[in-house]
């Protein structure tokens, strides 16, 4: 009886075990055709869907990414294969865009003018295939250094406070045979308002100016986008700045010669009259509208460096401020007797003030004159027996009337 349970327990036992392994082998049964079943392929998740949608449309960027010593002229150009250009952005590592055209059928783009040399490039590029989908590209390169450059000198300084006659003047390194593009690349604007017209001296300079003095308070701003300007043959721009200075107190003065007087008004009101000593009957001095263009409390006057020999050199003239580039000064004189200013004319051609040597007298008439004074004060000369001013000779361009004034702008 005990055999009987023994072998009843050992088939039940058995029974069991063979029962788990049916079932499991039916729970891996499913598991091996789930994994190895090819009669139903799964649903495609996004990521899955987005890989099979990539656009037919090639992109091909000229220069290569990370080309160095690009020429800045037939080299950059963008196209695309099976697809169409919606969009290329070039952008130099200064913020500026380049601008461009695309084919009729938008399959190439160039741009529109020359690039700048030294200059590194971003390029985006985007085109879309036959069905909408897009295909980017972009490139980064760098283009050659130019052989020869050209430089524009200018003044104002930014940040200055000048008076109400500066013009914007810019004087070029080299002459320049291309003024249209020179000019182009070259804009002066204000908070003024006021029409702002250029005018080529020769080859070399470029001025600026209202018809009008500038009203007092007004900003000025000068805008230079020469990079890359092919000003004259194989000689490029290098320079892509803006310059503000800020326009002062109105202030202007009268110098007459007969009167041997000078009258500074501020605002349109007479501050102050001033005894002065002008040219001699043989070294007169120019009549006409002339701007101050720099201040030395001190400099040394040679006589030598202006056509009159050995006939003066003074090493410590006070006081001194610049009206043109042929040497006239309106400055302090410490030599004459004080009995001379207001009297007469005995100078070489400047307008000299009573001063003492040294420029510490801050009672003098030429301290006051000095301190009172900014770049770009007008200062008039009349009643001298001599012609006006040439219009180049310093910033001495309101002695010319504003239609002429306009027609020597390249772009008139």
């Amino acid at each position: 009886m005990n055999d009987d349970r023994s072998r009843r327990t050992s088939r039940t036992a058995t029974a069991r075990r063979l029962g788990r392994r049916s079932v499991l082998a039916v729970i891996g049964a499913g598991v091996v055709s789930a994994c190895t079943s090819g009669r139903s392929a799964p649903k495609k998740t996004p990521d899955q869907a987005s890989v099979s949608a990539v656009s037919t449309a090639r992109v091909t960027v000229t220069p290569k990414t990370g080309t160095a010593n690009t020429a800045v002229v037939g080299t950059l150009s963008v196209s695309v294969r099976r697809g169409s250009l919606t969009s290329v952005t070039v952008t130099a590592e200064d913020g500026t865009r380049l601008s461009g055209a695309f084919s009729a059928d938008r399959t190439r783009w160039t741009p529109s003018g020359r690039l700048s040399p030294s200059t590194r490039y971003s390029v985006r590029a985007v085109a879309t295939d036959k069905t909408g989908r897009e295909a980017l590209a972009n490139t980064i390169f760098t283009t050659v250094a130019p052989e020869a450059t050209l430089v524009a000198h200018f003044t104002p300084e930014d940040g200055s406070t000048v008076g109400i006659g500066m013009p914007v003047s810019l004087t070029f390194d080299h002459a320049v045979t291309d003024k249209k593009a020179v000019e182009r690349a070259v804009t002066v604007t204000s908070t003024a308002g006021v029409e702002i017209a250029a005018h080529w001296f020769g080859d070399t300079r470029l001025d600026f100016r209202p018809e009008n003095y500038w009203p007092a308070g007004t900003k000025v701003t000068l805008s230079l986008r020469l990079r890359g300007v092919e000003g004259a043959s194989g000689r490029y721009g290098v320079q892509h700045k803006d310059v503000t200075f800020t326009v002062g107190r109105d202030q202007t003065s009268l110098v007459d010669v007969a009167k041997k007087t000078m009258v500074v008004r501020r605002d349109g009101r007479a501050v102050r009259t001033i005894p002065i000593t002008s040219g001699s009957p043989g070294h007169t001095t120019w009549n006409g509208r002339m701007v101050i263009s720099e201040k030395y409390p001190q400099t040394r006057m040679d006589g030598s460096t202006v056509g009159f020999g050995g006939e003066y050199d003074i090493p410590d003239v006070p006081h001194a401020m610049r009206l043109t580039t042929s040497g006239t000064f309106v400055h302090g004189n410490y030599w004459s007797s004080a009995a001379t200013f207001g009297t007469r004319n005995v100078s070489h051609g400047c307008v000299g003030l009573h001063d003492t040597q040294g420029a510490k007298d801050t009672g003098t008439p030429a301290y006051w004159f000095y301190e009172n004074s900014l770049v770009g004060d007008v200062v008039e000369v009349v009643n001298s027996h001599d012609d006006t001013v040439q219009p180049d000779n310093g910033l001495s361009g309101w002695n010319m009337s504003w239609t002429r004034w306009r027609a020597g702008s390249a772009l008139s």
